[in-house]
């Protein structure tokens, strides 16, 4: 179910569920429009549409915020999403294949004002911000095409539930984009046990010319 009016008084914010009509770029839609021969769901399907709740259509995407306008996304650092430096916290991904849970990499994107990237829960199953209308800029969605904000499940019954909108940027880690991968990867600790070699070595040389200097007296 779709909340149509909390974007009424707030903007979009990174973790939330939004469901938006495809711009123009976007050509995939993945919502196909399903009753349910529930008439208890029927019922609650007509309520939520007179009170600003409404199931989208075939023409809506439902996506997860990732990052909005001015802020810049890109895949990958340790097979997590870095915005502005600081890779995601993302524990809402599903992977429908188990065997393949690699993120697929793209180039840094600033996200145009006025738009938010969005990508989808089911990372390596979504058509969504990385791919749509060639990836890049043109995959960002317009605040305006959004409808609302994405609360509840109700369809198939089964899933009934509620949405998290855990934001994947309040624990987001700093990351160093670019270093090498044994780099990026190397504990505190492990630089300063590199460290005392160097500094070992450093006093023996020293030592080493004041002895050869002290014989030369």
């Amino acid at each position: 179910m779709v909340d149509r009016v909390t974007y009424d008084f707030t903007e979009p914010s990174p973790g939330d569920v939004v469901v938006f009509k495809g711009p123009p770029a976007w050509v995939n839609n993945e919502i196909a429009p399903q009753e349910s021969s529930n008439i208890v769901v029927q019922g609650l399907q007509g309520l939520g549409s007179l009170v600003g709740f409404a199931p989208p259509d075939e023409r809506d995407f439902v996506k997860r915020v990732i990052a909005v306008g001015g802020q810049t996304v890109q895949c990958c650092d340790r097979n997590r999403v870095v915005v502005d430096g600081k890779a995601l916290d993302e524990p809402y991904v599903h992977w429908e294949d188990a065997s393949d849970q690699a993120e697929k990499p793209f180039d840094p994107v600033k996200v145009p004002a006025g738009t938010v990237w969005v990508m989808g829960d089911n990372r390596n199953n979504s058509q969504d911000s990385r791919f749509q209308g060639g990836g890049g800029v043109n995959g960002a969605v317009p605040v305006d095409n959004i409808i609302g904000k994405a609360r509840i499940i109700v369809l198939p019954p089964s899933r009934w539930g509620g949405i998290t909108d855990h934001n994947p940027q309040e624990s987001a880690q700093p990351v160093a984009l670019g270093a090498p991968a044994w780099q990026s990867g190397l504990p505190l600790g492990a630089g300063i046990a590199a460290a005392w070699p160097a500094l070992f070595l450093g006093r023996k040389l020293k030592s080493g010319v004041r002895r050869a200097a002290a014989r030369r007296r």
